[in-house]
């Protein structure tokens, strides 16, 4: 058969002008140029939230971070994202909620922007957020919006980034980025960019309830004396409880060195916490910096119990029953 020489010209809106060269027995094809097309119509996907099974912050640096290490758990319960390309260089942020930020600001807009930015995208995408993670709740709500993006311009600009790549750039967007990007159980470690994964929290059920208050990272962090703390939680305990499949084991051992700062400002949670525990609870614990509560429980009636009574009683209306992943 005779061989056949073809010169063919890819459009993409991702590479730039490039050259390369794919040998068979019957073709040569020569790629010389991909600069602008968009492949995809639209993508769909799942930001999902987070809670810290454990927190503990080891010091405080010279440079203002703080390090940590933090037994991190995805949950089912998540934002939905919608991308879809423009084809004018622009990222247009849509939103369900009035008070966010459409520009800049946005996390999903950092996200995007990043990517684009870096493989010199031509065209542009609109990012249709609508938000059901609570805000400002110590969940990773905008952690996991970015996350989420990053995975979507990836995928639809084909880009080729793996799921380390993509996490190796998500820090520059926020500590908490690389984690939403992994998603499961991990050991998040360093400023929580260092990521260990970890098997999965043990079938339970998940009680979220967030009061009606919000609770600002940097207040909790700048209040917090990192360097004179003297109770750590036992994160190593809660790794070996989790590889073991203990879940009695892991909650026994949860933590949260933040509860000191928050707690005292906000008493409600401590409120919260006391509440799930008398409704059959195996633990009860603050989210982050706060100030989502939640509970584990082992049956899903106790676990509705605790939430009508929380209503009741407390008023807390943002309130949801699910599963970790």
């Amino acid at each position: 058969m005779q061989k056949m020489m073809l010169r063919i010209k890819f459009r993409y809106a991702f590479y730039g002008k490039t050259e390369h060269s794919f040998e068979s027995g019957i073709m040569k094809i020569k790629v010389i140029q991909r600069d602008t097309e968009v492949q995809m119509k639209e993508i769909k996907l799942k930001a999902m939230a987070k809670i810290n099974l454990g927190l503990d912050v080891t010091r405080k640096r010279e440079d203002g971070y703080h390090e940590v290490r933090m037994i991190m758990q995805s949950i089912n319960m998540y934002d939905q994202i919608r991308i879809s390309p423009l084809e004018e260089p622009q990222i247009r942020v849509k939103t369900n909620v009035s008070f966010l930020p459409v520009n800049e600001d946005n996390l999903v807009y950092k996200a995007a922007k990043l990517l684009m930015d870096e493989f010199q995208v031509t065209s542009g995408v609109e990012i249709d957020l609508r938000k059901f993670i609570p805000t400002a709740a110590g969940m990773g709500g905008g952690s996991s919006d970015a996350a989420a993006v990053l995975v979507g311009v990836n995928r639809m600009f084909q880009l080729g980034l793996t799921k380390r790549e993509l996490m190796e750039r998500s820090v520059a967007i926020g500590a908490d980025v690389p984690f939403c990007v992994l998603r499961g159980t991990a050991l998040a470690e360093g400023i929580g960019e260092i990521l260990t994964p970890l098997p999965s929290l043990p079938k339970c059920f998940v009680l979220i309830a967030k009061p009606p208050i919000n609770v600002s990272t940097k207040f909790v962090y700048t209040n917090l004396r990192a360097n004179e703390l003297t109770c750590h939680p036992d994160i190593d305990g809660q790794i070996r409880a989790l590889q073991d499949g203990d879940l009695e084991a892991v909650c026994k051992k949860m933590g949260n060195v933040l509860e000191t700062v928050t707690i005292p400002a906000y008493p409600i949670i401590q409120t919260i916490k006391d509440k799930m525990m008398q409704c059959g609870a195996v633990n009860a614990m603050m989210s982050g910096s706060g100030p989502t509560v939640f509970g584990i429980f082992k049956e899903r009636e106790q676990a509705e119990k605790a939430a009508e009574l929380l209503r009741e009683e407390d008023k807390i209306r943002q309130m949801f029953v699910t599963t970790a992943m």
